[in-house]
């Protein structure tokens, strides 16, 4: 979404205006002084693009917006629950929380009502977990078939008609009429029964037993109603068996024909069920949707819309599928998906989105989104979504109108478009005013004024740029901004301290882009060359200064000006950094090492550690899949194909893989992955044993000493749990003899088990001065201290990783002990304004139950309840709730 919403399209590089990566990697020779970067210079070098007008929905109140989501979701009839899962998913994109939306998702197609609802829902979730394919692949290797999502036996799901059965009135008045009847089809003839045929449809019926002169004839001419033979043979046959068998396609084309002129419902429920298994690509797809529409055929276009939807994103680059879905006019979009329309092109709006949100289908697309949206809830997305898109086209006034529309339905983040409309037209007063007018009016949210600022000036802009980042951490332009600023006041240090705030806590490739062009400018190559390599391994394709240039070019270029390592080098250099804790340096190392010859597989399967650790599972994933790629043994590939199961869910399975690597060859890994899962989702404890034992045997295998630390580290961990802990302080020790510097934290918690909260304050204090991330090592040091001290910890704690919740919890915790109720909910309500957490809706809810404010404590309960529906603490507190209200 980045290169589509940020920056203008990628033009070649060899049409790059003026760029010379070269000025930038090396001081020429007697020409340049070292240092001597000038505002000018900066300036060429760092452009910081204008904060995108986001196509989602971002209620002013998600909390309000989930509560009352989930209340009507307690209280509707089954077939209203789909759409509001679907209101909810979009609540959580808005958040940026994808698994929660994932989970929405799932909600939704779990309680579909319809084969319809199934189809649409079933494709998005496939769509949303596209990069993990591969885990399919791994399943059917565990003798295990993983369906979920997959295609629909369309027919069998679909309700069968209720079809009147004719023919319990006498066949005629004259005795003369034969049983038989036949039907002359050109050369041809076909005879049938005649109480059957007639019993087909009430056509069939008053013609040959009605006051027409065919119900007097025994042969009857059909030779003109583009029936063939075989196709009259196979209507004939169905009269007596109401089955069709096996038949030509081009023949059942014609039964449905012929169903459709003479009104022969159950003969032509039949016939669409047959078409609509026979559909087995998207060629066929495209070919008998146009009949499904003429033909009024729901089966046949819902199974077309199946295979549609399951080539997602593929089947919108097919101008026949996109000519397909905008063509469709409101009864055949009913034909095709039912009453699910507002779902089906909410998704094929996004899906084309996210392929290239300027092309003229996104458009096409987004308006019919537009047509279809009823609700308020409903208009809000799609206006919004649609002034979006004609923003970056550059349709002003559509967009205004767009804008406009969405606002007026209630969904006040319009108003940030509206701005920017304005602003572009050159009347930036007037854009200053709309957003002051919503920031007075409501109450004020980080992004009001991060998008008042882009409307003024000098110190007004910093104020509300700092004041965005007070209310909203989260945003990335802020800091962008105020680190180029200084930069451009040649204060380079302070630059990297404020961009490095943000990359602390959220890695974003816009800020590493940034940092890169600071320390180029500082001519710091090597931490330049570092950040590029973090860039390159989480988006291979990125591409930095507006889009013009590649990062592997950078990179490439950088290569040349920094000192080469060898594989030992390499691996004293990922030793090193994995020891103090620097994971982006980490990164680099494994990059450089990946470029060379070495084992790829253990290396991509370090790299996934990382990226976890770093919270960018997508690149983890991603990373896990080339580990198993580049295996080197087979025991080796059954140890990633295990991990890759362990990180979607599936444990059983992943217990499996590693038993099967054991069983080939006894390895550190293959003992570790089955420690580690055991551990990780045995309730039993008789798993402590063997979680023990499993670790010792990893550790009795040859392995490097980053991941002996790390298995030291766990195993002291559960001796910990089994309070054994004279054993516990033996592994840590080891553990940190090798340097595994997260042993810290484990000693620490020995020492204060063993009541000695000095010792293990000191230890925590170890963590913190060797490592270079250490917001949690401080959050766990605040255990280990006194009231004023732990304050001071946790202070800090926010101010490097905000994300963190524990620390608002503690000073609100303390608020209410000094009976400071409105603080003690207000410290949570400003953590709850940016981070959807559980913990902090759990306490505020308990907060309000406790100073009387019953709505507000159930408004908490729902929205928490939204985000862990069987959380048992907080329904038990629902409970309590309810209960009080009036």
């Amino acid at each position: 979404m980045r290169s589509s919403f940020l920056s203008e399209s990628p033009c070649d590089e060899q049409h790059i205006h003026g760029f010379n990566p070269q000025s930038w990697l090396q001081v020429e020779r007697g020409k340049l002084p070292k240092s001597s970067y000038s505002p000018s210079s900066i300036e060429s070098l760092i452009k910081i693009a204008e904060p995108p007008v986001v196509p989602l929905y971002k209620p002013l109140d998600y909390v309000e917006v989930l509560s009352r989501i989930h209340e009507e979701l307690e209280q509707c009839a089954p077939s209203e629950r789909p759409g509001l899962y679907l209101i909810q998913s979009q609540v959580f994109r808005g958040l940026g929380e994808a698994k929660l939306r994932q989970r929405s998702l799932h909600s939704a197609w779990r309680c579909a009502t319809t084969v319809h609802e199934k189809i649409v829902f079933g494709a998005w979730l496939r769509y949303e977990k596209r990069g993990e394919d591969i885990i399919s692949d791994v399943l059917v290797s565990c003798r295990k078939c993983c369906k979920e999502f997959g295609p629909l036996d369309v027919a069998s799901e679909m309700p069968e008609g209720d079809f009147e059965i004719l023919g319990s009135c006498d066949i005629g008045t004259s005795s003369k009429v034969s049983p038989a009847v036949t039907f002359q089809i050109r050369d041809g003839k076909v005879t049938c029964n005649r109480h059957k045929i007639a019993a087909l449809s009430i056509p069939f019926w008053s013609m040959l037993n009605g006051p027409f002169t065919e119900s007097q004839l025994d042969l009857v001419d059909l030779s003109e109603n583009g029936i063939s033979l075989e196709g009259m043979t196979a209507v004939s046959e169905f009269s007596c068996t109401y089955s069709l068998e096996d038949l030509p396609l081009e023949i059942l084309l014609e039964v449905l024909v012929f169903a459709n002129t003479f009104c022969c419902d159950r003969l032509k429920d039949a016939c669409d069920r047959k078409l609509a298994s026979l559909v087995s690509s998207k060629q066929d797809a495209v070919e008998l949707m146009a009949l499904a529409f003429e033909e009024n055929a729901p089966v046949l276009a819902a199974s077309c819309l199946q295979v549609f939807l399951q080539e997602l994103p593929d089947c919108l680059n097919d101008e026949h599928v996109v000519s397909l879905f905008l063509s469709a006019a409101e009864q055949q979009q009913c034909i095709m998906v039912g009453h699910a329309s507002f779902l089906l092109y909410c998704l094929l709006s996004e899906v084309a989105m996210n392929i290239d949100p300027r092309t003229e289908a996104t458009v096409c697309l987004s308006e019919k989104l537009v047509q279809l949206a009823v609700t308020p809830t409903q208009k809000q997305i799609a206006f919004h979504q649609l002034g979006c898109i004609r923003l970056l086209r550059k349709e002003y006034n559509e967009a205004e109108h767009q804008f406009s529309v969405a606002f007026s339905a209630g969904h006040v983040y319009s108003i940030a478009g509206l701005a920017r409309i304005a602003g572009i037209r050159g009347r930036k007063g007037l854009a200053y005013e709309k957003l002051s007018s919503v920031i007075t009016s409501s109450v004020p949210l980080g992004w009001m004024y991060m998008e008042r600022s882009l409307y003024s000036e000098g110190d007004k802009k910093l104020a509300d740029l700092d004041k965005a980042t007070e209310l909203d951490p989260t945003l990335t332009y802020p800091y962008m901004y105020r680190a180029a600023s200084l930069m451009r006041k040649k204060d380079a240090r302070l630059a990297l301290e404020e961009i490095n705030r943000l990359l602390g806590f959220k890695l974003a490739l816009e800020c590493l882009e940034l940092r890169i062009c600071l320390y180029l400018a500082l001519e710091d190559y090597k931490s330049a060359i570092c950040d590029i390599h973090a860039i390159l391994t989480l988006s291979p394709e990125y591409r930095m200064l507006e889009g013009r240039v590649a990062a592997s070019k950078i990179g490439t270029l950088l290569g040349a000006h920094v000192e080469q390592w060898n594989t030992a080098e390499c691996w004293l250099q990922l030793y090193e950094r994995w020891s103090s804790v620097d994971d982006i340096g980490s990164l680099s190392v494994i990059y450089r090492m990946l470029e060379s010859d070495a084992a790829k597989g253990v290396l991509y399967f370090r790299q996934s550690l990382l990226l976890l650790r770093l919270n960018c599972p997508e690149a983890a994933m991603r990373s896990l899949q080339l580990a198993r790629q580049h295996a080197a043994t087979e025991p080796e590939r059954l140890v990633y194909e295990g991990w890759l199961l362990y990180d979607t869910g599936h444990c059983e399975e992943a217990l499996q893989k590693a038993e099967e690597s054991i069983s080939i060859q006894r390895s550190f890994e293959a003992f570790f992955l089955k420690a580690y899962v055991l551990a990780d989702s045995g309730v039993d404890p008789s798993y402590s044993a063997t979680v023990i034992s499993l670790l010792e045997d990893a550790l009795k295998c040859p392995s490097d000493r980053l991941r002996k630390g790390q298995a030291l580290n766990n195993l002291g961990g559960v001796y910990v749990d089994c309070e054994k802990l004279d054993a516990a302080a033996d592994c840590y020790t080891s553990a940190l003899k090798i340097r595994h510097t997260r042993a810290h934290q484990g000693l620490a918690r020995v020492h204060f088990l063993r009541n000695n909260r000095d010792a293990a304050y000191e230890e925590m204090t170890k963590l913190i001065e060797k490592a270079k991330n250490n917001a949690s090592a401080y959050e766990k040091r605040s255990e280990y201290c006194e009231r004023e001290q732990t304050m001071t910890d946790l202070q800090i704690v926010t101010r490097l990783d905000p994300l963190r919740v524990y620390p608002y919890r503690y000073r609100a915790a303390v608020l209410m002990d000094s009976h400071k109720e409105k603080e003690a909910i207000a410290e949570l309500t400003k953590a709850i304004a940016f981070k959807a957490d559980l913990h902090l809706l759990h306490l505020r809810a308990a907060f309000h139950e406790h100073i009387g404010d019953v709505p507000s404590a159930l408004r908490d309960c729902r929205a928490a309840l939204s985000l862990d529906p069987n959380h048992q603490e907080m329904l038990e507190l629902q409970k309590r709730v309810n209960s009080q209200e009036p």
